[in-house]
């Protein structure tokens, strides 16, 4: 077994899960991939280790992100994403027009980066910003931008 799929076992493993070909294949995909929706893991896995019904897709990015193997991120307007950065408190980038999504480290490294002025008895473990706008590419093709209070 090569090193990378033996460590990728390992990981699997030391969260309580089965190690299985569609794990490791979601796994590899998504890491090499960036924020993928699930369609997109599954054209993916399908590609690197044949036939795999949508619903083992599901199934697997379910339970890869209850291990804290992935972490999932709901953009207003777009299908869920999914990514494999989980060990820290970062935030996204993502383009209104294509859904294009990056990775925004925090602004003052430490978890959370916000501090609300009432907790309401809350205790925070983590702040998820998200910056909405055009990426280079669509700002660049003439894309309007969009706001809540409509096009600016």
């Amino acid at each position: 077994m090569p090193e990378p799929l033996r460590d990728v076992a390992d990981l699997l493993r030391s969260r309580g899960l089965r190690v299985t070909a569609p794990r490791i294949a979601v796994l590899d995909a998504i890491e090499g991939m960036g924020h993928p929706d699930a369609d997109a893991v599954r054209v993916e896995v399908t590609r690197r280790i044949g036939s795999v019904s949508t619903q083992a897709v599901y199934d697997t990015l379910h339970a890869l992100t209850r291990a804290g193997l992935l972490r999932r991120i709901e953009p207003a307007g777009h299908p869920a994403r999914y990514e494999t950065r989980v060990d820290d408190n970062h935030h996204h980038l993502i383009c209104r027009a294509c859904g294009a999504t990056r990775d925004v480290d925090c602004a003052t490294g430490h978890a959370p980066c916000l501090d609300p002025a009432e907790r309401g008895g809350f205790v925070i473990d983590e702040a998820e910003i998200v910056f909405w706008g055009l990426c280079g590419d669509c700002a660049g093709a003439g894309h309007p931008t969009t706001t809540s209070e409509g096009t600016r």
